[in-house]
């Protein structure tokens, strides 16, 4: 209990210090969490894609349509269990600022194989009776105050015009990992129009989403799927849906990894503060020690007090950091455009890794101090003057 005490009395012996020593472990805590959730972020398409699904695509570029006359010929592919497809419709609701995908797919099949968007069966059905109708995110009801049988009116620019779509249903995500913020409507509506205002693009789908049997047989049947339109005016290119958001993150892997190294770098920098306050406190202290030791303290007990007070430290810096951390990551979403990312949360793995850092940097900025005090003779340290 003596030896507890002196511990604690050693902690506030410097109150300016160790406040500041704790706030620098906060900040820097803080700091590897907003990092660590941004890149996450990120990845959280890739995260959330299923193993059992393809996507079939233009071979030169994602922006080039596919004739829809493809999805028979790649449903009778051995091994595919059901094809749907999307296409981008873009527009803008209400000004440019506000994006959240908007994708006119076919309502046939399209919830079957995107079993993660969670409706209510008459709201579905309701969906389907509707020409103009769409199933929005939770997240955009929320967003615009937005109800069933509610208007949402988006100008075109991809397909030009003014479009009225009837919310009829609004799904939820099945997990953290699911977009909670899409627009979905009718293909069939989308292309009765195409067909009298622009009949050069009718019969046109952006990609295709192909669900499969066995994941482990996914390169095989890409493989197949893209020889059937070998040589044709529109050749595709299939891969697992993991591949394909990742595709989309190619440009900015530089800006990712790079965010993703310093989230890293912050340990070092936390590592760096609680050690420079050790290494001071441990020199103040060579007398002391010098004594306790001559008084017959082992070892051990010198460790427990120098490690015990970097542990402390660290610990209430990280506790600090991590306490602030979930109100920041709201805030941070809450001030970014909305869109840039519709997953966005703080992962428990992030939680889980920031304890654990702050537990490994109490030991590791106590180890230079201790064995400095421990390989001191005791009469070396009588004679220092802190």
């Amino acid at each position: 209990m003596e030896l507890l005490n002196l511990l604690l009395r050693n902690v506030l012996r410097h109150k300016l210090r160790s406040l500041l020593t704790v706030l620098g472990v906060g900040v820097a805590v803080l700091a590897f969490a907003l990092l660590r959730t941004v890149v996450t972020a990120w990845y959280a398409g890739v995260e959330a894609s299923a193993a059992n699904r393809l996507i079939t695509r233009h071979a030169v570029s994602f922006v080039f349509p596919l004739p829809l006359a493809y999805r028979d010929r790649i449903a009778k592919t051995p091994g595919v269990d059901k094809v749907t497809f999307a296409i981008w419709f873009s527009g803008v609701y209400i000004d440019k600022n506000q994006f959240f995908a908007r994708l006119a797919v076919d309502s046939e099949t399209f919830f079957d194989v995107y079993s993660e968007f969670l409706i209510e069966r008459d709201q579905f059905e309701a969906f389907k009776r509707e020409r103009n109708a769409t199933i929005i995110g939770i997240d955009i009801a929320k967003r615009y105050n937005l109800k069933l049988g509610d208007i949402m009116s988006v100008e075109g620019d991809v397909f030009p015009g003014k479009w009225e779509f009837v919310v009829r249903g609004i799904y939820q995500p099945r997990d953290q990992s699911t977009d909670p913020a899409t627009m979905m409507f009718h293909y069939k509506y989308v292309d009765e129009r195409v067909r009298q205002e622009m009949p050069h693009r009718a019969g046109d789908v952006g990609w295709y989403i192909v669900r499969i049997h066995d994941p482990n047989n996914s390169a095989a049947i890409s493989e197949a799927i893209d020889r059937l339109f070998a040589n044709s005016r529109a050749e595709t290119k299939t891969e697992t849906e993991r591949a394909f958001q990742q595709s989309f993150l190619s440009a900015a892997s530089a800006v990712i990894t790079a965010m993703d190294i310093m989230s890293f770098l912050i340990i070092g920098i936390i590592l760096l503060v609680v050690a420079n306050t050790m290494v001071m406190s441990a020199r103040e202290r060579t007398h002391e020690y010098a004594v306790l030791k001559a008084l017959g303290f082992s070892g051990s007990q010198v460790l427990f007090l120098v490690a015990g007070e970097s542990l402390i430290l660290s610990i209430l810096g990280s506790a600090l950091g991590l306490s602030v951390t979930l109100p920041a990551v709201d805030g941070f979403q809450a001030a970014l455009p909305k869109g840039w990312f519709p997953v966005f949360y703080l992962k428990p793995e992030t939680i889980v890794f920031g304890c654990a850092a702050g537990l490994l940097v109490g030991l590791v900025a106590a180890v230079v101090p201790t064995r400095r005090i421990l390989t001191t003779r005791i009469v070396d340290g009588l004679r220092h003057v802190g």
